[in-house]
């Protein structure tokens, strides 16, 4: 279990402190934070093996980030924990139904909150083979965030990688931009589509020879791979 990394969005410093420290003694890394905006900064930087997401937060509760984890391609099969003090089936089922993995209600042990911890990473069990795409010259690694032509590697923005990412992930299938709006950027919206031209483009122009395989299937949207029919 060792170098499994967990993010802790919690904004009670006892408790944070203490499931952190709990955490790093048995074996697996760990980071809290007390605010949401230090998270996501944390996120772009790295992605954790798993999260554990309290739902009582400032500016922008654990449902609300759990949603937006879950629409990003890069974060949707991210293991993900819930607690709360709130004990109530209403929030345990939102909680699930908004993709939570699991779901722990305050008070809890501590050995209680590692096994659940353990169980999960031993049954997402991702790290261990991470998923990997090639096609031609094209390489492409999301959990380490690794884009590469032939031996060079690319450097996206966070959406232009999202977007390849998404691509990828449904390779043969073609995505309408509403589709890509949607799971990419998280909204519906008319008129917006040029949104994703945009970014098709310069993830192409970014991507060189290999910007080729990005497909555009006139009038339907866009795709990588696959028959022409």
């Amino acid at each position: 279990m060792g170098n499994k990394m967990i993010y802790f969005l919690e904004d009670d410093n006892n408790i944070r402190n203490f499931v952190i420290y709990a955490l790093n003694n048995t074996g697996l890394e760990a980071e809290g934070f007390d605010h949401p905006k230090y998270f996501w900064q944390a996120m772009a930087e790295r992605r954790p093996d798993l999260v554990l997401l309290d739902i009582m937060l400032p500016d922008e509760d654990g449902i609300t980030i759990l949603k937006k984890l879950r629409e990003k391609s890069s974060t949707m099969d991210l293991p993900i924990i819930m607690l709360t003090a709130k004990g109530t089936e209403y929030d345990k089922v939102m909680g699930l139904d908004s993709g939570a993995d699991d779901y722990i209600a305050k008070p809890f042990g501590t050995m209680e909150l590692i096994s659940r911890i353990k169980a999960l990473l031993r049954r997402t069990g991702r790290d261990d083979s991470p998923v990997e795409y090639r096609r031609g010259e094209l390489y492409l690694c999301p959990s380490k965030h690794i884009v590469r032509t032939g031996d060079k590697d690319v450097t996206l923005t966070l959406k232009e990688f999202e977007l390849l990412c998404l691509l990828f992930k449904n390779e043969g299938i073609v995505l309408t931009r509403d589709e890509i709006l949607s799971k990419v950027w998280g909204y519906e919206f008319d008129g917006e589509s040029r949104t994703v031209d945009v970014h098709i483009r310069t993830l192409r122009a970014k991507l060189g020879d290999s910007g080729r395989l990005i497909e555009t299937v006139r009038g339907l949207g866009y795709k990588i791979g696959g028959s022409h029919d």
